[in-house]
């Protein structure tokens, strides 16, 4: 304690100068902190928004059935028998020239099933979704996208209307509603888009064919991604005669990992950047400690003298540096607080929000004490092994 307090009057007695040595280290700790709060803040905005994208979502596309084509039954067949999947949807994509009046355009068509709706998360704005019925009777009926209906047919309200799709009449029975944040709407903006019976699309178009090559699995209800992802993987090699080759299965939540794995190596470089800033304050901290430590060797070979023993003196100047580096330390986790108060303000409307990282600032306690007993031990050690006769002829 004693040590302590000598430490805080030395301190106290250059404040210009102590404020000087410390601003290597408020630097390192606000590069660390700050860097690392603003990467982990964004990160989870983006990995919360990838959520609400449908990220619970397994993709399986089938490139050799092995003379058994997986049929909209077998899909049906699975989702009521299987507890370790969730809904099931089959999927496959044409073009088409869509027109109404005199309206017209190239429509991207979807042909798909019911449970496409809640795999992929829809919503409706009006009308009504797919429904088995459809499926069966291969029924000429369409859902139409917000932006579909609008350039298309003129307006959102057209449920009952009709359209055409390369010369074949459909019926509008839905428009989704408008929805800028989803996965689907960012990577077909501005396109239109249209959907219909899955066996319709096979009518429709030369290239598509009945037998299902792409489908959706979401999680089922309790259950994960990964139970979804091993149960189809075991049905497939069942009925493909063990060929892992026949079909590949991904999940949506690679981008999530993918996020995290970019977070990880950022959160690295930038803790990196900032330990070498924190080396430099350390130096820094060292520098001065070794001016401290010449400019008191009178103070120094008095204590000596009167019966202070060496590990006395070298607690006392390790000490100084420590708390100089705390210090610093304080100081830096202060203003780190207060920059991220201000981001968060500046970008309140994006939605993002910028707090203090628990374990980064004690990553940055810890790391400060590190900083403070290695570079200070070298000119507490030069102090403890003055002899008292040099040192007070060094002073006198």
């Amino acid at each position: 304690m004693q040590s302590f307090v000598m430490a805080l009057r030395s301190i106290g007695s250059s404040k210009m100068r102590s404020v000087l040595t410390m601003l290597g280290i408020i630097i390192g700790v606000m590069a660390l902190v700050v860097l690392v709060s603003l990467v982990n803040g964004a990160t989870t905005s983006v990995t919360d928004k990838v959520a609400s994208l449908g990220s619970s979502m397994v993709t399986v596309r089938v490139s050799d059935d092995k003379g058994k084509p997986i049929s909209i039954d077998d899909l049906n067949h699975w989702m009521e028998t299987e507890p370790g999947l969730g809904e099931l949807a089959a999927y496959q994509t044409g073009s088409a020239v869509g027109k109404h009046g005199s309206n017209y355009g190239s429509v991207t068509v979807y042909g798909t099933t019911p449970s496409y709706y809640n795999v992929q998360g829809l919503q409706l704005a009006l009308g009504r979704w797919l429904k088995a019925a459809d499926i069966r009777n291969s029924s000429y009926v369409c859902i139409l996208s917000h932006n579909t209906a609008e350039e298309l047919m003129g307006y959102v309200d057209c449920v009952g209307q009709s359209l055409t799709l390369s010369g074949v009449e459909f019926t509008v029975v839905g428009v989704l509603e408008e929805d800028e944040d989803s996965l689907t709407s960012m990577l077909t903006a501005g396109s239109l888009m249209a959907y219909i019976p899955y066996p319709s699309l096979v009518r429709l178009s030369t290239t598509v064919s009945p037998q299902i090559s792409t489908f959706y699995i979401s999680a089922p209800a309790g259950g994960s991604v990964e139970q979804s992802e091993q149960t189809i993987e075991k049905l497939l090699m069942e009925r493909f005669d063990e060929d892992e080759d026949a079909f590949t299965i991904s999940t949506s939540n690679f981008i999530e990992e993918a996020m995290n794995d970019i977070t990880s190596i950022l959160s690295v470089l930038l803790g990196g950047i900032a330990a070498i800033s924190l080396v430099v304050g350390g130096i820094g901290i060292m520098n001065i400690m070794m001016v401290t430590v010449t400019e008191r060797t009178r103070e120094i070979g008095i204590r000596k003298a009167i019966g202070a023993s060496r590990g006395t003196i070298l607690t006392q100047f390790l000490m100084e540096a420590v708390v100089l580096c705390m210090l610093g330390c304080g100081l830096g986790i202060f203003l780190s607080w207060a920059i991220l108060q201000v981001v968060s303000t500046v970008v309140a409307s994006t939605g993002i929000v910028f707090t203090l990282d628990g374990s980064v600032v004690l990553v940055a306690v810890v790391f400060c004490f590190i900083i403070g007993l290695i570079f200070g031990l070298y000119p507490a050690n030069k102090a403890a092994k003055m002899k008292p006769i040099d040192a007070l002829h060094y002073g006198g």
